[in-house]
Parts: C-alpha cells; structure tokens; sequence
C-alpha cells in the first residue's frame, strides 16, 4: 500500500496545489490540516504550494500551474463537491471523491436515506420542521440527537432528552442551514473506520468525558482516550471494516474517506456519516489509523496523493 514518492514525483507534472482554508465553519481545522499536508510533501521533494480558496480567483492558476490538487478543505464549500466540479472543468485531478459522492456524504439526509434503502444500519432519524412534535419524538426515543445535514466537525449538533430542550436544539443547528435532522441516540461506544483505497484500515475506538465526541473533544481536548486497536474481537473487527467499506462503496466514494460508526449495547454497529475530506491535524483519526497499519504521515498524504493521479480508486 505505501506509495515511492520518487515515482510519486515522476507523475507530478507540475506543481501540487494544496487547497485549504476556505469559508466554512471548519475554516480553522482545514488550515492546519493543510499545512500538515504540505509539510509532508515538502518533506518528500514533492513541488507543493498552499492555495486557500477564500482568496478572490484562486483557480486562474489553474491547470497553467497545478495540474494536480490536494483537497485539505472541511465543510460547504470544500467538501461537498462544489471545488470538485470546479477542478474537473479545469481538467484538474484531485484527491478523494468526485462530485457526486462528495455531495452526497456532504448531505447526512442523503446518505443516512441512501445507507437505509439499501439496507445499510444506521440510527432513525427524521427531518425536523418548525411544526414537528417535538414531545412525541422524545416520547419515542428518549434522548435524541439534533445536527445540521450539511455541516462538518459535529458543528451545530446536541443531544437532548427534554421536548423543550429539543426545540432549542432546532432553532440553533438552524444557524448552519435549514435541512436539520433528528437522530435517536445510540448509547455504546463509538468507532471510526479510515478507509484507503479499497482497503479499510484498524478501527479507531473513541472516549470523551463530554456529552459527545463534539467539535472540542475532536479538536481541542487533550483528554479525548483513542484505542487503536479498539479492543473489538477479530469477527466484530472484520464486520465493522466492512461495514466501514460498504459504507464508502454505496455513496460511489473513492479514494479515502472515514466512516463515522455507534455500536449499541448489544453490540450492533450503525453508521452515523462519512466525511470525504477527513482532518489531517495532530487529533485526526486517518493518520492514527495509518500508523496502526505501519505508514507514516507522510506515505499516507503520498499515498493519497498517488490514488487520486495514478486513478486507483
């Protein structure tokens, strides 16, 4: 699976174009994984520039001066196949999933009606709205979970157990967009599932003392607990890389990605999301994920890098 970045560096025609920053309410995160990721082609003598695509017409320079892009955004914007559309006019290739399948995994309505149809578990959920009966929800699930359909990182997201508290929950996951879902909770652990290519890497088992695995507990904490291995046994290890794999495969992704996953008490997997553009900072799962599997940091941004100009999705 590791990639030779001398042959890496053969392919590269020009410069790698490393696309970071942007507007979304993830802004912070993807400019430190940016940099991450430019550090670590600089670090293999692959030619690299950071473009933040905040910057008025950042992609005039391209396919003059990048023929290839490293996608480091997060959120709207970045990650939902907008700046993927862009670069296939531009006859540009870029790392992770096309249009389509990025704007899909973007959308958790999609996707979570997607992994439904097609038989894939994931938690009940429904659309809420300004006139849904927010006691008969809580009635029928005891303690929801409410976040925005197409934001990132748990932005907006809360979990509530009162009819009142779900209300308020509505009104501010309103603040990043008008598509917002409640979710009944799962209560267990929750797993992660870095997927590279066609291969799922070791599981990642997450522990917070915060109500959730929330933007702070991802980004911030030093006291988020990370098990890698996860302790699962090698059946329930083998189902839930699977699961992470049929996941990735139904939303048509590629490249890689990471499959966001709850097991209930009982010890049954359901899929939450699965991002597209994963973080790349010092907390990220992906690079933890690798690690187990024996590669550096630095095979892996190879790595990527060379599925997404090799074509080998």
């Amino acid at each position: 699976m590791m990639s030779d970045a001398t042959v890496l560096q053969k392919l590269l025609k020009t410069k790698v174009a490393v696309l970071y920053g942007g507007t979304s309410a993830e802004r912070d995160v993807s400019l430190i994984s940016g940099k991450a990721v430019f550090d670590a082609l600089q670090q293999q003598q692959i030619a690299a520039e950071l473009v933040d695509t905040k910057d008025d017409g950042w992609w005039l320079r391209f396919p003059q001066e990048f023929s290839h892009a490293f996608i480091a955004l997060h959120g709207p914007g970045g990650e939902d196949g907008t700046v993927q559309g862009l670069l296939e006019v531009l006859g540009v290739t870029y790392t992770g999933s096309g249009v389509m399948a990025s704007a899909l995994a973007m959308d958790k309505l999609r996707t979570k009606q997607l992994w439904s149809a097609s038989g894939l578990s994931t938690p009940e959920f429904e659309l809420l709205s300004p006139h849904s009966d927010v006691d008969a929800l809580i009635a029928r699930w005891d303690t929801v979970v409410v976040k925005p359909a197409l934001e990132g990182s748990s932005i907006g997201m809360a979990k509530v157990s009162t009819g009142a508290e779900l209300a308020a929950a509505y009104r501010s996951a309103q603040q990043f967009g008008d598509v917002v879902l409640a979710e009944r909770c799962i209560r267990g652990p929750e797993y992660t599932i870095a997927i590279l290519g066609d291969t799922a890497l070791p599981s990642i088992r997450l522990e917070t003392d915060n109500v959730f695995y929330d933007f702070e507990a991802k980004y911030i904490s030093n006291e988020t607990r990370y098990f890698c291995p996860s302790g699962l046994s090698a059946e329930k290890e083998h189902e839930l890389r699977e699961l992470g794999l049929a996941a990735f495969k139904q939303l048509g992704c590629r490249g890689w990605a990471r499959a966001d996953v709850m097991a209930d008490e009982n010890g049954n997997f359901y899929l939450l999301e699965i991002n597209t553009s994963p973080g790349m900072t010092s907390h990220s799962l992906v690079p933890m994920a690798a690690r187990a599997a024996g590669m550096s940091f630095e095979q892996l941004v190879a790595e990527i890098l060379r599925l997404s100009v090799e074509g080998k999705h």
